[in-house]
């Protein structure tokens, strides 16, 4: 559609686009350091462009540089949780409540990613479970046919990404998401759009919930280490 194009994108813009993927699919995780040298070998580029992209995926608070120590991937806190979840809910269940009269062979690529979940899930392969879900709220966005809100959401999720490395073993936390994830197709597939919206505000709330506990139990954890340590 007319505005998707990226060929026009500068070097920086897809270097900044290939960093934000890996922060999505959970390649570079919270607190990770970038190095200049092996990114500018690897991605074929000048210090300069990578520099730029740099700027740009700070400027979406995808990365942040340390006077004197380098650039890192940023470790999120539950206010950051908490302000992204409100802005899913915001920008999700809007486009799902938009979405009447909807061609059902559009809902095809949000199949693709729950089946890629399912089986991935048989697999016990669970990073590529969080990747599927991933990509199918990326997908159910882009059925807003919205550029702006495509670009919202891509940030959104590589922060988000960020946000579930808080939880060790993924499988505690996806396990349920790829049933959800089903659950909402189907009543897209039916034309239940309202339903879904209402479906999705729930499973946000959900999620938003479990994330929240983890964060608690972490911060218990580390008080009673530093509580022994300290004994």
């Amino acid at each position: 559609m007319t505005g998707w194009n990226r060929s026009s994108e500068s070097t920086a813009e897809r270097i900044a686009n290939v960093l934000r993927q890996q922060i999505t699919e959970g390649d570079l995780p919270p607190g990770a350091q970038l190095s200049e040298g092996r990114l500018v070998a690897r991605l074929g580029v000048s210090r300069n462009t990578l520099r730029e992209a740099f700027r740009l995926l700070a400027h979406d608070g995808l990365l942040v540089h340390r006077h004197n120590r380098g650039v890192f991937v940023p470790v999120l806190d539950e206010d950051d949780l908490v302000d992204l979840y409100r802005l899913r809910r915001i920008v999700e269940c809007d486009v799902v409540r938009s979405l009447t009269g909807l061609d059902t062979n559009r809902l095809l690529p949000l199949r693709a990613e729950v089946e890629a979940a399912e089986s991935a899930a048989s697999r016990g392969e669970w990073d590529k479970v969080v990747t599927a879900n991933m990509h199918f709220h990326q997908c159910l966005v882009r059925l807003s046919e919205s550029r702006r809100l495509h670009d919202v959401t891509r940030r959104l999720l590589a922060e988000l990404r960020l946000i579930f490395h808080v939880v060790a073993n993924p499988e505690v936390l996806h396990e349920g998401y790829g049933r959800r994830n089903r659950a909402l197709l189907d009543l897209l597939e039916a034309g239940q759009v309202i339903q879904a919206a209402d479906e999705l505000e729930r499973y946000f709330r959900a999620a938003e919930e479990e994330l929240l506990e983890a964060y608690r139990s972490r911060h218990r954890v580390d008080s009673a280490h530093e509580a022994h340590a300290s004994a």
